[in-house]
């Protein structure tokens, strides 16, 4: 069975899933959905997402949304395939679970209010607010102090394996180190750099960049148009 993934490969959230599935070893297909022209809106699709939101998976007759809830679920199903996510022990699967919450919250939506204002208000012929991107970079800088003593003790945010806590970064990472002009955050940082640099060269991340390149310099397929990987 081949899992489909309702998305775009330059978006953050289905390539949280992408990076996942590869590491599991997972076949899947990629369904473009075109978030420029707001096809995630359409009624065709909120039949999927009901709130207009990427990724969606399809599994046999199986459907869900929330890409950390997507990431969850595989590393479960597919426990004994591929790289082991979860931790082995209950214990280690908590502390799996609780630099997910990490990242979700105390994270992720400062960097997805800094794509918002660089990113995405531009393309919409709006104003960013930038004294609002540099608050949320303030923010992050206390957020990695607290990553630079967790990875001062640990190679990994939840202990000595790579984990879906880690995935999970990979995305926003890669927008503050590149376009978003913020990798002092994370160059400035021994253990923090040292962690990145680890966990952005894995072959499962790498395979998703080379996605992203190939599907940029493509015109963009109609939506539930299957493209397979």
């Amino acid at each position: 069975m081949v899992v489909k993934v309702y998305g775009s490969a330059m978006a953050a959230c289905p390539q949280r899933v992408m990076v996942c599935l590869i590491e599991l070893g997972v076949n899947f297909e990629l369904i473009h959905v075109d978030l420029d022209s707001l096809e995630q809106k359409k009624p065709e699709f909120l039949t999927l997402q009901p709130f207009g939101q990427v990724p969606v998976i399809e599994d046999g007759d199986f459907r869900l949304f929330e890409s950390r809830a997507i990431i969850r679920y595989y590393a479960a199903k597919y426990e004994d395939k591929g790289t082991k996510l979860t931790g082995k022990t209950l214990e280690e699967k908590a502390v799996v679970d609780q630099w997910l919450e990490v990242e979700s919250n105390n994270f992720n939506d400062l960097v997805y209010n800094m794509v918002l204002q660089l990113v995405v208000f531009p393309k919409m012929g709006q104003n960013s607010d930038l004294t609002l991107v540099h608050k949320c970079a303030d923010k992050l800088e206390k957020v990695f102090d607290i990553y630079e003593q967790r990875l001062s003790k640990s190679k990994y945010l939840a202990g000595d394996f790579f984990s879906l806590a880690d995935l999970s970064h990979l995305p926003s990472l890669r927008f503050l180190m590149n376009e978003g002009g913020f990798a002092h955050l994370v160059t400035e940082r021994k253990c923090l750099n040292d962690w990145y640099l680890d966990i952005s060269s894995r072959p499962a991340w790498n395979k998703v960049l080379e996605l992203m390149i190939m599907k940029k310099s493509e015109m963009p397929a109609p939506l539930f148009k299957e493209v397979k990987l």
